[in-house]
């Protein structure tokens, strides 16, 4: 029986890549929800960051692993959508340290996301 340590170690670059891109995004929707809590955009960043945290779960231990990548898409995609709308910056100058950061990890895990289904779709 294997470890979780020595199953993620067993995982390629690009997986973990878009764990540690996961694991990112996820973080700062937890720093910003705990931060906004109770406010209704507090509790939506905690939820989002549990996905992600349940993503990477189901992902590293090779949980219905095409379906989190295929439904992953989406998640990571609804989440910028929902910033733009809730935010609707209308310059540079109006976007947060944290969202200049964020996303553009949200963006590389989407591509990161469809080249790993990708590869999923081969093996099978």
């Amino acid at each position: 029986m294997e470890t979780p340590v020595r199953e993620l170690v067993q995982h390629s670059r690009l997986e973990l890549f878009g764990i540690i891109l996961a694991l990112s995004t996820g973080l700062v929707h937890l720093a910003l929800g705990l931060s906004a809590v109770p406010d209704l955009l507090g509790i939506a960043s905690v939820l989002a960051a549990v996905g992600f945290a349940v993503g990477v779960l189901c992902y590293v231990f090779d949980y219905r692993r095409q379906l989190i990548l295929l439904l992953g898409v989406p998640f990571v995609a609804s989440q910028i959508v929902l910033w733009y709308v809730l935010n609707q910056p209308a310059s540079l100058a109006d976007i947060s340290p944290l969202a200049a950061v964020d996303k553009p990890i949200q963006v590389t895990l989407i591509v990161v996301l469809v080249l790993l289904y990708g590869r999923e779709r081969e093996r099978r």
